[in-house]
């Protein structure tokens, strides 16, 4: 997989979670690209790390843009 296709993956699940839903991720770099994302949008996000990635969990509803 490519950065560019992890930045598509990333603004992708930024904005499932914009819409109120929660995303999963596995690789290091999506994890850090997702983020980054949160943090620029400033969204209200829960992140839950397993063994195996993470999920991001919207603290509550954020209007889409």
């Amino acid at each position: 997989m490519t950065v560019l296709d992890q930045r598509v993956m990333r603004d992708e699940k930024v904005l499932q979670l914009k819409q109120g839903r929660s995303v999963y991720a596995e690789s290091p770099e999506l994890i850090r690209l997702i983020k980054r994302g949160i943090e620029r949008e400033r969204l209200t996000i829960e992140i839950e790390k397993t063994n195996g990635g993470c999920w991001f969990i919207p603290s509550e509803k954020q209007p889409a843009k």
